[in-house]
């Protein structure tokens, strides 16, 4: 039976949210409109329908965080998954594994990524469902260069993925929101680490481009990655 569940990557210590707001543990904690913003995270997504969730956190603060959620959301299916240490997206996205079933459809959301609007609206999971694959999300910005930036063609389907290059083949940024089939969790076994010693999203999106089960969703309301203080406040004032 397959299941739509959302896994969390919440694991990022956010060095440059540290004494901000005095928050000397995890940016995942800090408070947005006096909600930490992993409660607040939750709360987005679970008002998008989704039901089953796979928190991936750290070692430092695993477990103030099973705390904060917990006691927040009792009535969810919540389970929790260490990042031992940071290599990247992909490698705390890997650490959902055992929580994943054959037919599972896996949406990854990055921990300090907001949406306007509910940016599932448009996804068609029985297609997804049927024909497998990843669906990329992204949205016009005028800094490409500061993003992984998505070429896509006029149908939708995604072509290549950059991350931050120097002469970007299009504005649209790849924002921190992805949809996946099971099979993600073993593609991830295929990658290596990048220059960086990380295990990229980039990467692991462009075996499913090169499989053409890559499409795209271009977003019309606003998204925010809030992973500086001039971006939490401004997400702060979205959300009044």
């Amino acid at each position: 039976m397959t299941k739509i569940k959302c896994v969390i990557a919440a694991g990022g210590l956010g060095t440059r949210l540290q004494e901000f707001r005095q928050n000397d543990k995890t940016k995942i904690l800090i408070e947005v409109n006096g909600t930490p913003m992993i409660n607040r995270q939750i709360h987005q997504i679970a008002k998008w329908g989704i039901e089953e969730f796979i928190i991936i956190t750290n070692p430092d603060f695993d477990e103030i965080i099973r705390e904060v959620t917990s006691k927040e959301f009792p009535d969810l299916n919540i389970n929790y998954s260490i990042q031992e240490s940071p290599k990247g997206i992909s490698h705390a996205f890997s650490k959902a594994e055992k929580f994943v079933n054959k037919d599972d459809i896996l949406i990854l959301v990055l921990g300090d990524n907001f949406f306007g609007e509910n940016p599932l609206l448009d996804v068609d999971f029985s297609k997804l469902e049927k024909n497998k694959g990843s669906i990329i999300f992204t949205k016009e910005v005028d800094n490409p260069n500061e993003f992984g930036v998505a070429e896509v063609d006029k149908n939708g389907k995604v072509l290549d993925i950059q991350e931050k290059p120097n002469n970007p083949k299009s504005n649209l940024a790849v924002v921190g929101i992805y949809i996946f089939d099971h099979m993600a969790m073993d593609n991830i076994n295929l990658l290596k680490p990048s220059k960086r010693g990380e295990y990229e999203i980039t990467d692991l999106i462009n075996i499913y481009i090169n499989q053409d089960k890559c499409s795209n969703i271009e977003l019309s309301s606003w998204w925010i990655d809030a992973g500086t203080p001039e971006r939490i406040i401004d997400l702060e004032t979205r959300l009044l």
